[in-house]
């Protein structure tokens, strides 16, 4: 643990506390782009230290949270087809659709099962040869590597009753959406560790070059957290606006080259709906011409029609930084984690969840 605990040194973090008061008196505006980062900062108390001026804006960093709610219901509706098995993430289960959760009709009798990784898909897969097992794909670049991989793996060992329900997504150009919005101002952004690990950072290199925007990628410690702010609100107020890397223990400029050649080779980029975001450009992955066999909406012959939000609930909004989740006239009344309303209440990366485990009168 000693390497974590250099991570969490008090004495350092005090430091980093105090250099950060002392940079700039001006205005800022920094969104943290990554869900992880949103509780981190929550359970560390960083937004109780920061300056005045430091406003943090919890971004759409969390991928069940911007699944729209139309795929909810979907993976609903293939839950209740004839001899399917529905396998997902244990965070899926109780995002509410119009008809639902996974976690009702998991009540009610129909086959869901959680899972860690699709990789183990493979094996439900021929465990249950006169069933039809359907992935939940559901994540960003972090986690879409492993789905090919699955999809590439089933390929080879001839597995005929394996599917996949997509709805991978694509940080870079959400965020491009987010710094062309008229109502929003941000000043800079915290880039997310674990996607850029995959990715790595030449994606974000645009908002440098086209928005005057800079971007800091950081860990998910104190101490990586505390000295990305430090780093991202000096590039602002010398008006600096490059992409800088402060987890390169971690990511490395090009990215995770074997992870990036899996997702080329099993996947398309295209279009893709983002809950609060609308539907954004070359955003999402789906699977491309040799894969599509493995596609389960192509399978079943659904027709996916896309629809968003519950009465009431301003997740959207949220997800776009616009108003915090205490905004909210369902908060903490009507949306808890016992039962939520809107997806950000669900997720352990969601901006509502964070605030409902750890805000109290912060900023």
């Amino acid at each position: 643990m000693k390497f974590v605990d250099e991570f969490r040194n008090n004495e350092y973090s005090k430091k980093l506390v105090e250099k950060l008061n002392n940079i700039s008196s001006e205005k800022i505006n920094i969104m943290e782009v990554c869900g992880t980062h949103t509780m981190a900062i929550f359970r560390y108390g960083i937004r109780d230290v920061l300056p005045p001026n430091v406003n943090l804006i919890s971004g759409p960093g969390c991928p069940v949270c911007v699944t729209p709610q139309s795929y909810i219901d979907t993976a609903i509706t293939l839950s209740a087809k004839k001899d399917v098995i529905i396998a997902t993430f244990g965070d899926m289960m109780k995002v509410p659709g119009k008809k639902g959760s996974l976690s009702k009709a998991k009540a009610e009798g129909i086959d869901v099962r959680i899972v860690y990784s699709p990789m183990d898909c493979i094996a439900m897969a021929s465990e249950n040869p006169s069933k039809k097992i359907v992935f939940l794909a559901v994540g960003f670049e972090t986690t879409a590597p492993m789905t090919a991989i699955t999809a590439i793996e089933a390929e080879k060992n001839n597995i005929k009753n394996l599917f996949f329900f997509t709805a991978h997504k694509i940080v870079p150009p959400a965020m491009e959406a987010l710094v062309q919005d008229k109502e929003l101002k941000i000043d800079g952004f915290l880039l997310p560790g674990h996607v850029c690990a995959i990715i790595g950072t030449k994606p974000y290199e645009f908002l440098s070059k086209d928005y005057n925007i800079p971007g800091v990628v950081t860990g998910f410690e104190p101490i990586d957290i505390l000295q990305g702010l430090n780093t991202l609100v000096s590039l602002i107020s010398k008006k600096d606006y490059r992409i800088e890397n402060e987890y390169k223990r971690i990511v490395k400029t090009e990215g995770n080259i074997i992870a990036e050649k899996y997702l080329n080779k099993a996947f398309n980029i295209v279009d893709s709906s983002w809950r609060g975001l609308g539907r954004i450009p070359k955003s999402g992955l789906e699977f491309n011409s040799e894969y599509e066999d493995f596609d389960a909406l192509k399978h079943f012959k659904i027709d996916y029609e896309e629809y968003d939000g519950s009465p009431g609930c301003k997740c959207g909004e949220i997800l776009k930084g616009k108003i915090k989740p205490t905004d909210c006239p369902l908060y903490k009344k009507l949306c808890t984690p016992e039962n939520p309303v809107g997806s950000c209440m669900v997720s352990s990366e969601g901006t509502c969840a964070a605030y409902y485990r750890y805000h109290k009168d912060v900023k």
